[in-house]
């Protein structure tokens, strides 16, 4: 009896660790960028060029990068969290987790993110370490300055789309620079959603994320005009002018589809002002970005 209890508390206890570390690298937002890198990475490549070890190097490489960054943001924001019933029972504030611990996991992933992307090619790793430095240095001490923060934040957010291409490639052009522009459109309604209806919780920690710092017409205005931009940017490379980055008439009128539906949300907030509306137009901005990105790559492979 006394060993099997012994079994069970060990197991719990590695249990927590695992979980503790995924809410430290916010496991879900690791999962979902490392998405877009390899669907940049697809697009990037011909069946002839594909290659499963560097599509696994830029998985774990960019997995570790992102997580060291959630990692940085909550030793960072520690205090502040503590706050907000959202992020409260993360381990740092709820003392599962010491601050020097978390540190050391984040330098760790910091390093080992930094070599795997640099064993792809020195670009990928650089542009790894940008997103790092931004999303630490620059865009979370704004987050309690200034709405401009989000701008700011979405420089580290656009780069996983373009990463993959660039992992592809070693090189950065109109192409990558087009994927990084969809994903940097692209965060404004999406952030902007999830800071209108976790507004008073985000006020507790003294954060300002929407741009006019209000739940007002302005900023679902300007929710509706960013996710105007997003849906242009989006069936751009049907021009023709976005190099080797290509778009079908059939898959860009997928696409456009897709964006009305978006768009249909972010009036819907404009007309009826409520966190439901938001939250609806945070889960259609989601299925937004998957859905396009599994239509160009797709559409890729088709032509």
């Amino acid at each position: 009896m006394k060993t099997a209890l012994n079994t069970l508390k060990k197991t719990y206890s590695f249990t927590s660790i695992i979980e503790d570390f995924k809410q430290l690298t916010k496991v879900g937002l690791a999962i979902s960028v490392v998405f877009s890198s390899l669907a940049g990475y697809l697009l990037a490549v011909g069946l002839d060029g594909f290659s499963f070890k560097v599509l696994a190097l830029l998985a774990l490489g960019g997995y570790f990068m992102v997580g060291a960054s959630n990692a940085f943001n909550q030793i960072i924001e520690r205090d502040l969290d503590a706050l907000m019933d959202r992020t409260k029972d993360r381990p740092i504030p709820s003392g599962r987790m010491s601050t020097t611990t978390a540190f050391i996991i984040a330098s760790v992933l910091t390093l080992a993110g930094i070599v795997i992307l640099y064993t792809i090619n020195p670009k990928t790793a650089m542009f790894g370490a940008i997103s790092i430095f931004l999303y630490t240095c620059v865009y979370t001490p704004l987050k309690t300055k200034t709405p401009l923060a989000v701008f700011v934040g979405a420089l580290p957010g656009a780069i996983p789309f373009m990463l993959g291409w660039v992992a592809a490639t070693g090189n950065f052009g109109i192409e990558p620079g087009t994927l990084f522009m969809i994903q940097f459109f692209w965060q404004f309604p999406h952030f902007w959603a999830i800071g209108w209806f976790l507004f008073d919780d985000y006020k507790k920690g003294g954060f300002f994320m929407l741009p006019t710092g209000k739940r007002n017409k302005a900023t679902a205005l300007q929710i509706i005009m960013y996710t105007v931009w997003l849906i242009l940017i989006s069936v751009f490379p049907a021009t023709g002018l976005t190099g080797e980055l290509k778009l079908s008439i059939v898959a860009a009128i997928l696409v456009f589809i897709t964006g009305l539906g978006l768009l249909y949300y972010a009036i819907r907030l404009y007309k009826k002002m409520d966190n439901k509306s938001a939250k609806a137009l945070m889960l259609a901005s989601v299925g937004y970005i998957t859905m396009i990105q599994i239509l160009f790559v797709i559409d890729k492979f088709l032509q």
